[in-house]
């Protein structure tokens, strides 16, 4: 057999792209700002995870220029041979105080953070505990880890206690969290999990990937969101969201840093961030601290939407932050409700299973401080328009009678035919998100 059969036998990304419904590596040809030119055409980006609008920020690019001039374009090694900078060091010391802890570690990517911070902590006689709606990275972390794993349901303080309990008091435990749900936009109950994982003697990591920049009053995340900075011993953070950049890092104390440094398999071998990368990193910890006004038009932003598509009609769940989604509840009616908002302008991400719980697929929604009144009123008409379209919410665009425009027609395909792109796209994303759940 040719190991290469699979990848000829790989067709149905193929025949979701013959249906038009292909929502993937859609190239963009402009910056990651409010609106991206597209094919030459503008849309508004609802589908970013620039919370706070500094990708094109001034003071990053001109941060980023500075460093490429002083260290040049890359480091071409690890951090723990010849990559290690001095900005390196500045920046993990200026992180480290930004979350009032003893000790920051720079990672090149954030799922390498996970990766490197799981698996290099858990070992085969401890026990890793996660939620189940957790990111993919936290559970490849699980699954490179030597210990066991174990689940509780979402957000359920209940389920965690019983998990708890079950397990062996002699064992090492870590309970892994995401601060804000990268899918749903929910918050984690961080005060109830704190106090059960001092009570069954448990560290604690949260994954505040979404958080950074968005929560607290300072903007460092959700340990500050609920002020228990303190009871928190593992802080892990991406530099690709809020802080504008790319990286990943966890903030701790320095027995644990430094442990790592020697112990993490995803640090050690992996080439260090470019000094660009860093120095913008640096450059977006100071504006998080100098214009807290962006994270109040941000959250002035995320109560506009959420208000708005909840009297639409739409399901927006149990969002409490600028992610905001809406749950269509089947994976096709997802695709092709992503298309139909992409064709009004309007750039979204749709969320099937097993990404999300069957049924429960949903177009994910998330905002910027730098998006304008007018963006965002141009948002809610396309959901409007497309919401009633497709019978997501009540009414219709098209009167009874009317020809369909012909870019839609795929929308009235037979029934036969309309099951087979179904099956396509849940077999895709099974093989996309095989490991999830």
């Amino acid at each position: 057999m040719d190991l290469f059969d699979k990848c000829v036998r790989f067709t149905d990304a193929k025949e979701v792209m013959a249906a038009g419904l292909y929502p993937y590596f859609t190239q963009i040809d402009s910056a990651q700002d409010p609106e991206v030119i597209i094919k030459g055409k503008k849309m508004i980006m609802i589908g970013s995870n620039d919370y706070l609008g500094l990708t094109t920020h001034p003071k990053l690019k001109e941060a980023a220029i500075k460093a490429v001039k002083k260290y040049g374009t890359g480091c071409t090694g690890s951090r723990f041979l010849n990559g290690t900078f001095k900005i390196h060091i500045e920046v993990e010391e200026k992180l480290a105080e930004f979350e009032q802890k003893e000790a920051a570690l720079l990672f090149t990517t954030g799922v390498l953070t996970n990766l490197g911070t799981i698996a290099g902590l858990v070992g085969r006689d401890d026990v890793v505990i996660t939620d189940k709606l957790d990111h993919a990275s936290i559970i490849d972390g699980c699954r490179l880890s030597f210990g066991e794993t174990r689940r509780f349901r979402h957000n359920n303080i209940d389920d965690l206690k019983r998990v708890l309990h079950s397990i062996d008091k002699n064992k090492g435990k870590l309970i892994v969290v995401d601060g804000i749900f990268s899918m749903e936009g929910d918050i984690a109950r961080l005060p109830e999990i704190v106090e059960l994982s001092r009570k069954y003697n448990a560290r604690l990591m949260v994954d505040d990937a979404h958080s950074i920049g968005v929560l607290g009053k300072g903007g460092r995340g959700t340990a500050e969101y609920f002020n228990i900075q303190n009871e928190v011993d593992i802080v892990m953070g991406t530099c690709s969201k809020s802080l504008a950049s790319i990286g990943g890092f966890i903030t701790a104390d320095a027995d644990v840093i430094h442990y790592l440094k020697h112990n993490s398999r995803a640090l050690i071998f992996s080439a260090s961030p470019p000094p660009s990368a860093v120095a913008s990193i640096s450059a977006a910890i100071d504006i998080i601290r100098e214009e807290p006004e962006r994270r109040e038009k941000l959250w002035e932003n995320t109560r506009k939407m959420k208000k708005e598509l909840t009297e639409l009609g739409f399901d927006t769940g149990v969002s409490e932050t600028p992610i905001i989604p809406i749950i269509v509840g089947d994976d096709l009616r997802a695709f092709q409700m992503r298309r139909l908002l992409f064709d009004e302008g309007v750039f979204t991400n749709p969320v099937v299973s097993p990404a999300t719980p069957k049924g429960r697929a949903l177009i994910r929604t998330s905002y910027m401080a730098t998006h304008t009144e007018e963006q965002l009123d141009r948002v809610l008409e396309a959901f409007e328009n497309v919401g009633k379209k497709l019978g997501v919410i009540s009414g219709r665009v098209v009167p009874k009678g009317r020809k369909v425009p012909i870019r839609y027609r795929w929308l009235r395909k037979g029934i036969k035919m309309r099951k087979k792109i179904k099956q396509k796209v849940i077999t895709l994303m099974d093989r996309v998100y095989r490991y999830y759940h």
